[in-house]
């Protein structure tokens, strides 16, 4: 479906009356987008999946809310967002959370050489952080919040949000650079 051919003021319309139909629309408009934020911040696919399924799920209980002079698409990344927040709080065990000193300590002995934007396909690797690691990076990394939000989003000091940044980007590091270990060992081999 074109963004031409979407009326999404009759689409939100219809999906505060309870139809359907419109809220089938709304939904598969903007799956792969919702998709795409919702996989950073899950491990996996079926994660993601419930993320923005819980997401959707909010923007059809909220539409109400919804500020019409705003982008909808704005609006959809912020509830997307929190409820990946809110997922990760409900799914947390043992929080990773590292101290300050250790984390500072492990930057200042291996510095961060690698730049993370510009690696091929860095999902799958962001993926395997650790929750609140693929947490605060992407919170921080991707979305631009500051530390002071995200410490406030997740009832967290300050220096914790720092300290496992700094932890995200060391293992993200570490992950990239074993990856093309990897794939400089296989490259004859396909």
């Amino acid at each position: 479906m074109k963004e031409s051919t979407l009326n999404l003021g009759l689409i939100i319309a219809g999906c505060q009356k309870g139809n359907r139909a419109s809220q089938e629309r709304l939904y598969k408009y903007y799956h792969s987008y919702g998709m795409s934020i919702s996989l950073r911040y899950a491990k996996n696919r079926l994660e993601a999946r419930e993320i923005l399924n819980e997401s959707f799920l909010k923007v059809f209980t909220k539409l109400d809310q919804y500020d019409k002079t705003q982008p909808f698409q704005f609006w959809l990344r912020r509830i997307i967002i929190n409820t990946a927040i809110d997922y990760y709080r409900k799914s947390q065990r043992d929080p990773l959370f590292m101290d300050i000193d250790v984390a500072l300590q492990i930057a200042d002995d291996n510095p961060i050489e690698v730049d993370i934007n510009e690696s091929i396909n860095t999902l799958p690797i962001l993926q395997q952080l650790p929750p609140a690691y693929r947490l605060i990076f992407n919170l921080y990394v991707m979305e631009g919040f500051k530390h002071q939000e995200i410490a406030d989003q997740l009832g967290i000091s300050i220096n914790t949000s720092k300290s496992n940044l700094a932890r995200a980007k060391q293992k993200l590091k570490e992950l990239i650079v074993s990856r093309e270990n990897y794939q400089s060992k296989n490259k004859g081999y396909g």
